[in-house]
């Protein structure tokens, strides 16, 4: 298990940017991969509705319940990299939080015990392998 990760720093989420952060997966995993995804509507509106479909044989999206951000483990993770490694950090420079924002998100999506935890903590039913 992993977790993966992609920050725009000048724009937010829609379904054009997360398309090539699909593909991007998809080229990095050799595997079929399952997204846990909240309901954002860049996650269930097109294109990336049509993306998954056409892709559903490498990709499964498991959608989490709509208004529970207490069941979204992403909601854990962004937790913890604020009141730990990104607590105290202030940074002169907008690039300079972008860059530890990004080392952030990296390590933790490396930390097999934390991700679990998470996980456990969000009282949903997963299947950890």
């Amino acid at each position: 298990m992993r977790a993966y990760f992609s920050l725009l720093a000048d724009a937010s989420f829609d379904g054009e940017h997360i398309i090539p952060f699909l593909r991007q997966l998809c080229r990095t995993l050799r595997m079929p991969i399952a997204l846990v995804w909240d309901r954002l509507q860049a996650h269930v509106g097109e294109p990336v509705k049509g993306w998954l479909e056409q892709n559903r044989h490498r990709v499964r999206a498991e959608l989490l319940p709509p208004y529970a951000p207490e069941l979204n483990p992403v909601e854990l993770i962004w937790g913890h990299a604020k009141t730990n490694e990104l607590a105290n950090f202030a940074p002169v420079e907008f690039t300079d939080l972008a860059m530890q924002a990004h080392l952030t998100v990296l390590a933790i999506g490396d930390d097999q015990p934390l991700l679990r935890s998470f996980l456990r903590h969000s009282d949903l039913s997963f299947c950890l392998r």
